[in-house]
């Protein structure tokens, strides 16, 4: 089974990759010639206003490429089970919802896309959806030996708009997200296979390739950036494989970099509303760095190996549990 597994893992993972790295050219060519490009928010570093322009949108493509390669596998191996088709769901609604968001700044030439509460609720909704399929699919509604039932419902809610989010506050450097996703699923790969969870590993195989894919176009200097449509869609899809694993807490650790980022937001609005000062020098705290003269490689590298090493001690501790 694991055999046979890691060879169609592999082909859809390989699939993804050349769909991705193959056709992005293409797509940027296209977004190019529209015109359709990213625009900067103001309140960032003066020196990101020369990205903009930039077409966005690539997360498109790694989504539609992860899609058709999980797709031709699990057939192949007769995974297409409801857990799969869950998986899929999450990556494609948290993309179109991204899409959408993305849309609306590009026709209408401006940072801002959804306001806060249409792109909250489009996200719970899309939540609420994965959580009924979680609960069909006869999933344990708590923690260990807990059985919290709705409460537990709320808790995936939370966790899936949460991660989505924050993996959409940490993309604001050229191939930082793309990094730290592919760490991040290398991690949950490990554990799927610990636990014989084939349609969880497979998932995570077939996503891997298509960001290696998109690597080649997103590190900087970014010829495209993967926009709301991707990030919000690996952030949903990472917190999906948490729990379809049932290591929830474990997205924590391994997505420990998304964690931090949001934290810095969250106490720099606090502290700036409540005592009028600033915590750090600019956020999410990867412009911080930027701020003291670290460069785009130096924060990229620094990130990746960071969560690179706390998500290997995370799959340790777990793997020996």
């Amino acid at each position: 089974m694991i055999t046979n597994l890691l060879l169609w893992g592999g082909i859809a993972g390989l699939l993804s990759f050349l769909i991705t790295f193959l056709l992005m050219p293409q797509l940027i060519q296209y977004f190019r010639a529209k015109k359709e490009g990213q625009q900067i928010r103001e309140e960032g570093p003066t020196w990101h206003q020369k990205k903009a322009g930039t077409p966005t949108m690539g997360g498109l493509l790694f989504i539609l490429s992860t899609v058709i390669a999980v797709l031709i596998a699990a057939f192949a191996m007769n995974l297409l089970t409801n857990t799969m088709w869950a998986l899929l769901f999450t990556l494609v609604i948290f993309g179109l919802i991204g899409m959408w968001d993305d849309s609306i700044k590009i026709f209408h030439h401006q940072n801002e896309g959804f306001k806060p509460w249409q792109k909250f609720l489009a996200q719970v909704i899309a939540a609420m959806i994965f959580t009924v399929i979680y609960q069909h699919e006869g999933f344990q509604m708590g923690f260990g030996s807990m059985n919290l039932g709705w409460i537990y419902g709320l808790f995936i809610i939370f966790w899936m708009v949460g991660f989505s989010n924050a993996v959409n506050l940490t993309d604001g450097l050229d191939g930082l997200v793309d990094g730290l996703a592919i760490v991040s699923f290398l991690a949950y790969l490990v554990i799927a296979l610990i636990q014989g969870q084939g349609e969880v590993a497979l998932f995570c195989l077939a996503m891997i390739g298509g960001l290696l894919g998109f690597f080649r176009y997103n590190h900087k200097p970014a010829k495209i950036f993967m926009g709301d449509m991707g990030s919000l869609a690996l952030g949903g899809a990472l917190a999906a494989v948490a729990l379809l694993l049932h290591h929830e807490w474990s997205l924590l650790l391994i997505g420990i970099v998304y964690v931090i980022e949001t934290a810095s937001v969250i106490l720099q609005v606090a502290s700036f509303k409540t005592t009028g000062k600033r915590i750090f020098k600019m956020t999410p705290i990867h412009h911080s760095f930027e701020m003291d003269g670290w460069s785009e490689w130096k924060i990229d590298i620094v990130f990746w190996l960071f969560q690179l090493v706390v998500s290997v001690v995370t799959v340790v501790v777990i793997s020996f549990r």
